[in-house]
């Protein structure tokens, strides 16, 4: 596969990603994120999908893209897969509700 063949299916995993934690905190309130287990861990798998996903985008294509903080995305996918202990629900939570959002809409625009 061409490196920009595989950039667009990096693209195309991080934005699927991105919609199913769209659509699992839909109109969920912070109580019910912080105390639903099974909800906060899908948000962090589909976190991980997409930072796992940034990691693979080209070099060239991420100088393309500075809009898209890559390493901030790479970082959180580091913490949440080995920093188990220091993983705050906040921090998900904000990810979740502020961050994601905004990528989703520069994925779609880039898709």
């Amino acid at each position: 596969m061409l490196p920009e063949n595989r950039d667009l299916a990096y693209l195309w995993d991080m934005r699927e990603a991105a919609r199913e934690i769209v659509q699992f905190i839909h109109e969920m309130k912070w109580e019910k994120f912080e105390n639903d287990k099974m909800v906060r861990y899908a948000v962090e798998r589909q976190l991980l999908v997409i930072g796992e996903a940034a990691n693979h985008i080209s070099e060239g294509f991420r100088k393309e893209h500075p809009e898209i903080p890559w390493a901030r995305i790479v970082a959180q996918r580091n913490v949440l897969a080995h920093e188990y202990g220091e993983i705050l629900v906040e921090r998900i939570w904000i990810a979740a509700t502020q961050n994601v959002p905004e990528l989703l809409e520069s994925l779609c625009s880039l898709l």
